[in-house]
């Protein structure tokens, strides 16, 4: 087929995925956005908080929502794509006239390959940003007190464990109490009970302290430590401050601590290659401590420990890449400041094992030391090998979408539907279980992560080699998708059937 042609054939087929891409990067965004929304808005209710933060809050979710829905709206797209053309026929015409399913494929799997691109820097650079954005917001949210509010006929909780008021009514607009009593558990030594015919309350400036002007009424005070003595005392006024019933809403500027899921790929691996130099240390440490302990016991000399190399190792190609690019962006007064003092990192001093005599005798010490380094360095891997894994699941669903829909052009919306949430169904729950596996080393991180990527390979190259053969795309439904999935299973009863009557 001439060039051209097939130029045009590429931007056809491109074109047919992206409205289907389009709404199902949303319609999936805004599901589990909504889902969002219900979880955190028990977090909101009743605190007062301006709706330009709630806002914020919503808005920083759309990251990590994207970072899921992205590979699924690939799927869904390919998936509704292709069993299109192939129920128009168009598949059919296109291996008549010579092309290929490779052909037609490989558009598809540039444009996959694209979005995994897009969908690699989002998870790496937007995503962690995000989210320590979001945690830092939530933190701060929590911090926020509930907005003060009493109720008549209730004891009302105003300091948690410490001051409680009840009244028999309240007039909200005139900020006055009728019938009040006061449980006062402030002061551990001695309990209060203040009680008053009415009452006014008002706020303090800042809006965090209570005041309240209680009148006529008395004061019952009891030493826990002496239950026989007991006070009683009339007033005629009796004014109370109540501070730290609200408090106003913080956001933090600065806030340094970051976990994995806060993090660059890039700064991911600066944290592998110190806890692999823990390690490293650790062993050392533990043999030169073993060796030192016989030697000891032979009164022989001392050994020394050798010294543990700090320096740390190059960055990959991608993280250099991403410094240069951040380099011709940043302020070079930004450049000179962070700039690495010449000489590089100083070696550490060599111990010697009297330093370490004592360790010799808990080698469980070193055990635990040994499996903290092993595991700080597991989690940080199993985050980066995921961010790597999401990436790739575009191209992974693209390879699997295509030969289906084009095998069992009959499905419909039924096969779009019903495919894409048993493959988003596998896939996330293997990613959640994989992740629990490599974060506790019962398996490597790129196992924990790529499993579910193997297993739909796996799947999906036989579906390939399935359609290339002539006729293969002739009118599947999902009788004929049923018994490629479970037709086995009858075959099996089957053959059991037959072996009992041949015997």
């Amino acid at each position: 087929m001439a060039r051209p042609t097939v130029r045009i054939l590429s931007r056809y087929i491109l074109r047919q995925h992206i409205p289907p891409l389009g709404y199902a990067l949303a319609a999936l965004t805004f599901a589990m956005l909504v889902n969002q929304v219900a979880k955190q808005f028990g977090n909101f209710v009743g605190k007062g908080l301006p709706w330009s933060v709630v806002f914020e809050v919503f808005a920083l979710s759309i990251p990590f929502i994207v970072a899921m829905t992205l590979p699924m709206a690939v799927l869904v797209a390919v998936l509704y794509t292709f069993s299109h053309l192939a129920a128009d026929n168009e598949v059919t015409a296109m291996k008549a006239s010579g092309i290929s399913i490779g052909r037609v494929l490989a558009p598809v799997l540039g444009g996959a390959t694209l979005i995994g691109v897009i969908a690699l820097l989002w998870n790496d650079q937007i995503l962690p940003r995000s989210n320590h954005t979001l945690r830092t917001l939530l933190v701060d949210i929590q911090r926020k007190k509930p907005t003060f509010q009493l109720k008549e006929q209730v004891i009302n909780e105003v300091v948690a464990g410490q001051f409680f008021l009840r009244a028999a009514r309240i007039d909200p607009s005139a900020n006055t109490l009728n019938d009040v009593t006061i449980y006062d558990l402030e002061d551990a030594d001695r309990r209060r009970i203040i009680m008053a015919d009415s009452g006014r309350m008002a706020y303090g400036a800042g809006g965090t302290d209570l005041y309240l002007t209680l009148r006529d009424g008395e004061v019952h005070e009891i030493k826990r430590t002496d239950p026989e003595h007991f006070n009683r005392t009339f007033y005629s006024v009796n004014r109370i401050k109540v501070a730290g019933v609200t408090n106003t809403f913080e956001q933090t500027q600065h806030d340094e601590y970051r976990g994995d899921r806060e993090m660059t790929i890039c700064a991911m691996q600066d944290v592998v290659a110190r806890a692999r130099q823990d390690l490293e240390r650790v062993r050392i440490e533990a043999l030169t401590a073993v060796s030192g302990e016989l030697r000891r016991i032979g009164k022989l000399g001392g050994v020394t420990a050798p010294a543990v190399d700090t320096t740390p190792p190059p960055p990959t190609t991608y993280c250099g890449v991403l410094g240069s690019i951040a380099r011709l962006f940043r302020p070079r007064a930004a450049q000179a400041a962070q700039a690495t003092p010449s000489g590089g990192p100083r070696p550490p001093l060599p111990r010697t094992v009297t330093d370490l005599s004592y360790a010799a005798q808990t080698p469980s010490a070193y055990n635990q030391r040994l499996r903290a380094a092993r595991q700080r360095a597991a989690i940080y891997e199993v985050e980066i090998q995921k961010k790597l894994a999401i990436s790739a699941a575009c191209v992974i669903f693209a390879l699997l979408g295509m030969p289906m829909a084009i095998r069992y052009p009959r499905g419909g919306v039924g096969l779009v539907i019903g495919t894409s949430l048993a493959v988003f169904s596998v896939y996330y729950v293997g990613l959640i279980g994989g992740e629990e596996l490599g974060d506790r080393l019962i398996v490597s991180p790129f196992l924990a992560m790529w499993t579910p990527n193997l297993i739909f390979l796996i799947v999906a190259i036989p579906l390939l080699l399935s359609v290339r053969r002539a006729g293969s795309t002739a009118e599947g439904d999902w009788n004929e998708l049923k018994e490629a999935l479970f037709g086995w299973v009858g075959r099996v009863q089957n053959a059991k059937w037959g072996m009992r009557n041949w015997r």
